[in-house]
């Protein structure tokens, strides 16, 4: 699929305030338009991008209900009560878990968690853990990235002596479940100054406050931001405002001393003695605390991130680096069965959305394959299986399409449904998946447009091969951390050669490793260029041509340079 190239072409006022940020901080004009771009045009705003600071992070009791969550809690710790800290079965509900067991640990020896079972309970609050609850004695249920929908549930839970406070960070429906509070900084009438928190960001909001009114020191739930950060890079939330924050702190915490859980799952996944970025949390270590709820339990994911010891932590990141390994192979075998359905559609260029269905693949995988046909198709898609008795399923979307209002639309179909934008869940009965498969297909029909079924890679600026050096590496490193609304930034450089030494690699040489100058450098940088093989013959004949990239350091025998990560290649607009 060829990619939309989009320049960012900035306006006469951005300019004017890039040379002013510019002679003010004194960092290259390519680094002060990142930044303008930002919203960024101060010394000032520049200074507290650079370098978040902890005591920024907002009031939370600004958030609605937090003093009666507070008081709640307070009263429950100080009656011994039995207390349930209840979490979703992903990186972001094990992660928020963890944070707020390990801070309520000290303070209660009655304190009790539980993940539900993905294939027995499914997604969220669970009559089966309320009556787990009700078993033994518990009075006090706190819920993490999940509950925001539990209406029934929680009456039920009421009606067991059971209390309820909900820590959630997914839409609220019009109608709030009768908790004792619901923590959730996208309800209606929040005035809370930032509502793009993970579910362990919540959580940590309420530990946070809980530690105010009681006046303990801060710094034993900074030791914890190691988590919110796995939790903010793993639930791909916006990594701006307060998540920056967090997730700046949580990183220098997991570099300089993590926890013997997350240090096992760094040592399995061979990043140890590397600087671990938002990027390595996102594709090595998330995947492998996701893969214990996608493969057997999330509760063992819990277990680890709480290991005592190096033995007990070493051996259970052995055991989820199994369970990834498999969840692998399973994800491959279900991607190219999905692809072969695919394969047998009438008219696939029309198509404006993606639905298959199989009800025999595994539950645990089809997020992940819903997100690899959009990324092959560029289009929704909704990748549906059976469990129990009900087809469930996992959406994803393309850019400029919510997935979520587009299944919202079909909520009288659906048993169940949650989510975001780009990413949903729902579960229906087998007799309304007719209906469903041809309303979402024509909401999708009706409101995407051909442009959105076009892969666009947004290029923030050109460079000359000269410009890129360990100073702008230097100026370029301090945005860090990267993520939504704060990407890494893509450059692009125009008639670009090759010096005479790039060549194919990999088993099957799909990749290029590339030497590369321009008009204005004989100097040559390197670069790799993954699955772009089939550019060799122009590349090597050396012929022009132009590449967008990010720049990473590669660190190799002790020695550090600079490697441009090519996004892609463009042989034709020469």
């Amino acid at each position: 699929m060829i990619n939309k190239w989009n320049f960012q072409t900035p306006t006469e006022e951005e300019l004017h305030k890039r040379d002013a940020l510019a002679a003010e901080i004194g960092f290259s004009p390519v680094i002060c338009l990142l930044l303008v771009q930002r919203g960024i045009t101060t010394a000032e705003e520049a200074r507290k991008f650079f370098k978040p600071n902890l005591n920024d992070l907002h009031d939370p009791f600004l958030m609605p209900d937090m003093d009666k969550a507070v008081k709640r809690l307070n009263r429950a710790l100080g009656n011994k009560e039995k207390i349930l800290v209840y979490g979703d079965y992903d990186v972001d509900g094990t992660t928020a878990v963890s944070l707020v067991y390990k801070y309520l640990r000290p303070y209660s020896s009655t304190l009790d968690y539980y993940i539900p079972d993905r294939y027995d309970e499914g997604y969220g609050i669970s009559y089966k853990g309320i009556d787990y609850a009700s078993d033994n004695g518990v009075t006090l249920i706190i819920s993490l990235d999940c509950g925001i929908k539990a209406i029934e549930k929680i009456e039920y839970a009421k009606t067991k002596g059971i209390d309820f406070i909900i820590c959630d960070h997914h839409m609220p429906d019009d109608t709030l479940p009768d908790a004792v509070a619901v923590l959730d900084a996208k309800r209606v009438d929040s005035i809370y100054p930032y509502e793009h928190l993970s579910g362990c960001g919540v959580g940590f909001k309420f530990m946070q406050a809980f530690a105010k009114s009681n006046n303990f020191p801060f710094s034993e739930l900074e030791k914890l931001l190691e988590l919110t950060a796995v939790s903010i890079a793993s639930d791909i939330v916006p990594i701006t405002g307060e998540n920056r924050i967090l997730a700046y702190y949580g990183l220098k915490q997991l570099n300089s001393n993590p926890s013997l859980g997350l240090k096992g799952i760094i040592d399995i996944c061979g990043l140890t003695g590397k600087e671990i970025t938002i990027s390595d949390i996102v594709f090595k270590i998330g995947p492998r605390i996701n893969a214990s709820g996608r493969m057997m339990n999330g509760k063992e994911a819990v277990d680890l991130l709480l290991a005592k010891d190096v033995e007990s932590a070493r051996e259970k990141s052995e055991n989820i680096n199994q369970y990834n390994d498999e969840r692998r192979e399973l994800d491959k075998k279900i991607t190219d069965e999905a692809n072969a359905i695919i394969d047998e559609f009438a008219n696939m260029e029309d198509r404006k959305a993606i639905i298959v269905y199989n009800p025999g693949w595994h539950k645990g995988v089809i997020g992940i394959v819903a997100s690899r046909l959009t990324e092959k198709y560029y289009r929704p898609a909704v990748v549906l299986t059976k469990s129990s008795e009900l087809i469930t399923g996992s959406a994803r979307s393309v850019t400029g399409f919510d997935i979520y209002k587009a299944i919202e639309n079909c909520r009288d179909l659906l048993e169940n449904f949650g989510g975001h934008t780009y990413a949903a869940g729902l579960s229906l009965k087998e007799e309304n998946l007719d209906e469903f498969t041809e309303r979402f297909l024509k909401l999708a029909a009706d409101e995407i447009i051909p442009e959105q079924m076009i892969p666009q890679i947004d290029i923030d600026a050109v460079l000359d091969l000269k410009d890129i050096n360990t100073k702008f590496m230097s100026e370029l490193k301090k945005m860090n951390p990267f993520g939504p609304d704060n990407q890494k930034p893509v450059f692009c450089s125009l008639n670009v050669k090759d010096y005479g030494t790039s060549k194919l690699v990999g088993k099957e040489l799909e990749h290029i490793k590339l030497e590369l100058i321009d008009d204005k450098s004989n100097t040559p940088i390197h670069g790799i260029a993954f699955g772009m093989h089939q550019h060799s013959p122009h590349i090597k004949g050396m012929k022009p041509f132009n590449i967008c990239y990010t720049i990473e350091e590669n660190t190799y025998n002790g020695n550090t340079t600079l490697q441009l990560m090519v996004k892609d290649i463009k042989v034709d607009d020469i």
